[in-house]
């Protein structure tokens, strides 16, 4: 690799090779960077959508061609990279190149596994196929793609959403606290466009507030709705990239369902041991944790009396009594807290 004038590395100091391209259905192609920069082969083949998804976005004589309308996305090709939320943005991007009856390039350097992502996200959503056909639709195309394993991963959670993002799918929320977590490792603190994972205070909500809450039991302040909970099966391990078993997948559709039903049969063991477990209560990082945004780990105390009512942690996770791990962890220990069925619309103050 060579340096510029001034030190520094630009795009045009790496070499992608010959340029590379294969047309995967009428006007979609799906190609490499060098095709991406060949201005002759652009005008020739009448290209004027580029969607790039890559660590550097196109050059600037790539920019000030007229009639070319250009979309960046920032993205590695590393299996922990976030490239499931930009699906919805980017199956968008192409279908209205496409329904414009314009021809569009999806490209990343080499044109294997980030844009081919994209492709076969898009292809899934337009025709409603499984991860695996339309693999094999766009491998039929363009012989080398290969998406890396974490990117698959998230092609499959987005086939089990039904091609949509599903916020309050339970392995999507995982999926997004994980890939969090790996930015707190690194930075000490969860960045701003993570703020979205820290889900309202229960007990401030006063506009139909959930009727099944998990209180203190000390002081009887709300800590938690049903809605909060991240059910987990006994000896699971949840870890959203590994694909899941037959009875975690039949099991999870309905978890957030039957976890009020669980907590009244508790008595029934034998009842409860195929169910979701509920040694733990493992939930989504709330606002009234104070201290999850600049720690990576520390405990979870009643905002009102101050009681340890849990723990929490980015990284490490912590492990159930039933064996299942789970990480990163934000969870109360059901002795400190209560089940109930009704909400009193009354605002609490702490």
């Amino acid at each position: 690799m060579a340096n510029d004038n001034i030190n520094e590395l630009t795009r045009e100091d790496f070499d992608a090779g010959p340029s590379s391209y294969d047309e995967i259905e009428e006007n979609l192609y799906l190609g490499n960077l060098t095709a991406a920069t060949d201005i002759k082969w652009l005008k020739d083949t009448k290209i004027t959508y580029i969607l790039t998804v890559d660590s550097c976005p196109l050059p600037r004589q790539i920019e000030l061609l007229p009639n070319v309308n250009l979309k960046f996305i920032k993205i590695t090709d590393m299996p922990r990279e976030d490239i499931l939320t930009f699906f919805e943005d980017t199956y968008n991007f192409i279908d209205s190149a496409l329904q414009d009856d314009k021809k569009i390039l999806v490209h990343c350097y080499f044109g294997v596994s980030r844009s081919a992502t994209l492709v076969i996200a898009y292809i899934m959503k337009k025709y409603k196929i499984t991860y695996e056909n339309a693999y094999e639709l766009v491998k039929s195309k363009r012989r080398f793609v290969g998406p890396n394993p974490g990117f698959i991963a998230q092609l499959k959670l987005y086939e089990k959403m039904g091609y949509t993002i599903d916020h309050d799918n339970v392995e999507f929320k995982m999926y997004r606290l994980q890939i969090a977590a790996d930015n707190v490792r690194k930075a000490k603190i969860l960045p701003s466009n993570f703020i979205d994972l820290i889900k309202p205070d229960p007990a401030l909500t006063t506009v139909r507030p959930e009727p099944t809450v998990y209180r203190c039991k000390r002081c009887r302040r709300v800590v938690a709705s049903v809605s909060n909970l991240l059910p987990h099966l006994p000896h699971e391990r949840q870890i959203w990239r590994y694909v899941s078993t037959k009875k975690h997948d039949e099991t999870s559709s309905k978890q957030m369902q039957t976890l009020a039903k669980i907590e009244k049969d508790k008595k029934d063991s034998a009842s409860n041991s195929a169910e979701v477990c509920t040694k733990t209560y493992f939930i989504e990082p709330l606002a009234w944790m104070r201290d999850i945004l600049h720690n990576v780990e520390g405990k979870l105390n009643c905002p009102k009396c101050e009681t340890k009512l849990g723990s929490f942690s980015w990284v490490s996770g912590s492990q159930c009594p039933c064996g299942a791990k789970i990480a990163p962890a934000f969870y109360l220990v059901p002795s400190k807290v209560d089940w109930s069925n009704a909400v009193q619309n009354v605002l609490v103050t702490i």
